[in-house]
Parts: C-alpha cells; sequence; structure tokens
C-alpha cells in the first residue's frame, strides 16, 4: 500500500517526530511510505520538502494569500494574551500548489500542517479521489486557531469572542476561521475522512466538535522505537551528564521549557516546596530556552536534543519524570519516559492517564494541585522499592502497547479498511 504523508514538518516538534516515527514504522512494516514536508530538516530520502512554483503567477497568488492571511491577523497583535501558544489560520499561501506534488497514492494521510495545506484547495479535491486519513496531535483541526483550548470549550458549537487573541466580539477572526472549516468540511464525502486520534481524550474532542462529529473517529496510540528508548544504566548516565550519582534526581522535557500549558511553573512551585523535604534533590531539564530552577536547588539544563539513544540516556538519569502540563494530547515524553523505565508524575489531563496508570506506572493528581504533585514527587523519590516497581511496570507497558510495530499494524488495518 502507498501513503503520503503531509507535515509542516518531519522531525522539528512533537507533532512532527510523530508523523515521522510512523512513517518509520510503515516503511519497517513494508508499506510504500513516504513523506511531504514544508521544513525538512532530517536527512532521510523518503522525506521530501515542498518547493512553492516559481513561476510569475504563482509568486503574485502567493504574495496575495499571504498578505491576505497577514492582514487578517494584524488585527489581534498587542491584544493577545502572554502565554498562549501559536494561533493558526486554516488558509495557506500555497493554495493549490501542494496537490500536484503529492503524487500517485492509496492513502493521502494528514498530520499536524498548519501555515501548510490549505482547506479548502485541498478538501475540495483530494476527498473526491482518494481517502484521507488525518491524524489529530492537537486541537487546531477542530478550533477557530488555537491548538489547545485551555478549556474555553467554545469550539464545540462555534468559535467566538476568543481568549487567546484578546477578543470580546463574536465574529472576530476565530469565529471567522471556524465557520469556514464547517463550509469546508460539510462537502466532504463522509467515507472519504477519517480521523485518527492518539488518545481517547482527542477523541472525544473530535466527536464532541460540530465540525468533525459526523466522521469516522479511530483511536491509534503512538508507537516508539523501543530499541532506542531502553533502560541504560543510571550510573553511566549520570557520569556522562554530570549529576551525582546520589542525588534524587526530577526530570522535565519540553520543546520550549517556558510554554506556560506545560505546567513548568507549577513544578517549580512544587519543587520548592519539595526542597524543604528532600536532601540532594537535583531538577534535570530538556528543551529550548533555558531553565531557572528554585532558588538553591542543583541542576543541569540540556537544550534540544535530537539522537534518541542519547535521549534515552539522559531519561534513564532521572528518579522520577514530571509531566505538569495543564492541557495535553498523548505526550512523546510520557512514552520516551515509560519506554526508558522511568516512573511519571503528573496531572490527570487529556491523554496522560491512557499512559500513566495510577500505582502501576506513576502517580496522577488532579489539575493544578501543586500540592498533590509535591506529594506524589517526595512519595516516589522516598522510597526505591516503589520506583523500583513502577519503572518495571513501565517499561512493560511500553513494550505491551506502543511499540512502534504494533502502531504500523493498527494503521495498515485502518488503510484497508478505507481503500
Amino acid at each position: 500500500m502507498n501513503i503520503t504523508h503531509l507535515s509542516t514538518s518531519d522531525v522539528k516538534g512533537g507533532a512532527a517526530i510523530s508523523a515521522y516515527r510512523l512513517h518509520r514504522g510503515l516503511l519497517l512494516a513494508q508499506q510504500e511510505s513516504s513523506m511531504l514536508v514544508l521544513h525538512k530538516a532530517s536527512q532521510d530520502e523518503t522525506v521530501v520538502e515542498f518547493f512553492p512554483p516559481t513561476d510569475l503567477g504563482s509568486r503574485i497568488k502567493r504574495r496575495f494569500r499571504r498578505r491576505a492571511i497577514v492582514r487578517d491577523a494584524k488585527e489581534y497583535e498587542g491584544r493577545k494574551p502572554s502565554g498562549y501558544e501559536v494561533f493558526s489560520d486554516e488558509r495557506s499561501p500555497f493554495g493549490q500548489s501542494i496537490l500536484p506534488q503529492i503524487g500517485p497514492c492509496d492513502i493521502v494521510h494528514l498530520h499536524w500542517v498548519a501555515s501548510f495545506l490549505d482547506y479548502d484547495s485541498f478538501f475540495r479535491v483530494i476527498p473526491h479521489e482518494k481517502p484521507v486519513v488525518w491524524t489529530l496531535h492537537d486541537m487546531n483541526p477542530v478550533t477557530g486557531g488555537c491548538h489547545y483550548d485551555m478549556e474555553c470549550g467554545r469550539h464545540q458549537q462555534g468559535c467566538h469572542a476568543c481568549p487567546q487573541l484578546g477578543s470580546t466580539h463574536a465574529k472576530d477572526l476565530a469565529a471567522e476561521i471556524w465557520a469556514r472549516k464547517l463550509a469546508i468540511v460539510s462537502q466532504v464525502p463522509l467515507h472519504r475522512l477519517c480521523l485518527v486520534t492518539p488518545s481517547r481524550w482527542l477523541g472525544r474532542v473530535a466527536k464532541g466538535s460540530r465540525l468533525f462529529a459526523r466522521f469516522r473517529v479511530e483511536t491509534i496510540p503512538y508507537g516508539i522505537d523501543l530499541d532506542a528508548f531502553a533502560p541504560r544504566d543510571p550510573s553511566v548516565a549520570r557520569d556522562v551528564l554530570g549529576i551525582p550519582r546520589d542525588a534524587k534526581v526530577v526530570l522535565f522535557v519540553a520543546e520550549i521549557v517556558d510554554n506556560a500549558r506545560k505546567g513548568y511553573a507549577q513544578l517549580m512551585t512544587a519543587l520548592s516546596r519539595c526542597s524543604k523535604e528532600l536532601e540532594g534533590l537535583w531538577l534535570l531539564s530538556v528543551g529550548h530556552k533555558g531553565a531557572r530552577g528554585p532558588e538553591g536547588m542543583r541542576g543541569s539544563h540540556l537544550s534540544h536534543i535530537d539522537n534518541e539513544r542519547f535521549l534515552s540516556l539522559v531519561y534513564s538519569a532521572a528518579d522520577v519524570f514530571v509531566i505538569p502540563s495543564l492541557q495535553d494530547n498523548l505526550p512523546n515524553t510520557v512514552l520516551e519516559a515509560l519506554a526508558c523505565g522511568v516512573p511519571v508524575v503528573g496531572f490527570d489531563v487529556g491523554g496522560i492517564p491512557d499512559m500513566v496508570r495510577e500505582g502501576e506506572t506513576g502517580r496522577l493528581v488532579k489539575r493544578g494541585d501543586i500540592d498533590g504533585l509535591r506529594r506524589a514527587i517526595v512519595e516516589l523519590l522516598q522510597s526505591l522499592e516503589l520506583r523500583h516497581g513502577l519503572s518495571r511496570k513501565a517499561r512493560e507497558v511500553a513494550v505491551e502497547e506502543y511499540a512502534l510495530r504494533r502502531q504500523a499494524e493498527a494503521y495498515t488495518d485502518l488503510y484497508a479498511t478505507l481503500v
């Protein structure tokens, strides 16, 4: 079977990494898989970078389309509250120029396509020719532009007065984008589009949306390379990273450390309280933009890491991995920690409970419960026996449920029902 994946990037960002891992898993399963991306960062020959046409007519169209998108967003400059993530229009400067580069295939598989795919141009043509599978890596396809609604909930019936735009108007940009999306997807034949969500939570979000409630929605978790992500010798890992062997190491990983949704501020508050109960606490953080721990706490920070085997060494240096996200899909970081046999502590939100089973692979507390987060961290760090039990179960769950092979097989079975 021949599958073409469309993604804004191949390996930059959690959604892109997830798409690329699936692509590699399908190749290992002897499927004909390729990726078409706007920004290529890997050296993989099966990933093709999109090049927009350079003729005069195409350049003029792109310029006008880009100006329209920028003009509509400009009204909200200076009004958007801080702490929110990117806000994405369903339009793209590239219009129909993407379609000829997709090439012959049996299935078109969409992933995170913000700023790349133009909904109107794509859905007016492709769904009538071949089946489309769309893996939702966040909430953006069902909203008026945000990628996580932070419990706003307006997307269910129609976005308006968007808090992430700093808007109080019923007919703001979010309302316009949502209305255009509804008009576009309403014309898509029912049997031509299937949505896939990595988490059960996002599946409920999709089914509860007016945009996609009528379409088939399946839940297929992400897969992970269990050879690349595996438990390593913690003493060696700490020696390599310059961490004392007797330290109590808490690990935090995020693409952008100070992303408010990822809960770094909540973690810092919890750790500042932990330091009064625990000696030798060490904060190990990974991601863009440096992390600053509570005053007086020892720690180290690593910038973004591309090498998966080295990243597994980083996980293996930790006693506990903390995921204090306030809203999230199925974070790759949790899968990676489990595969490396690291117990996980986090908030009970989104798809995190799919992976973190209370008392089996880690501890979960109510969203925003900082004192509960503190207690869970302290409990794990104080009990070596408890950590070892959770560690064994974490690796076991990763092997049994999140192997890359298992994910590829599930998608292959899905494709077969659509072709």
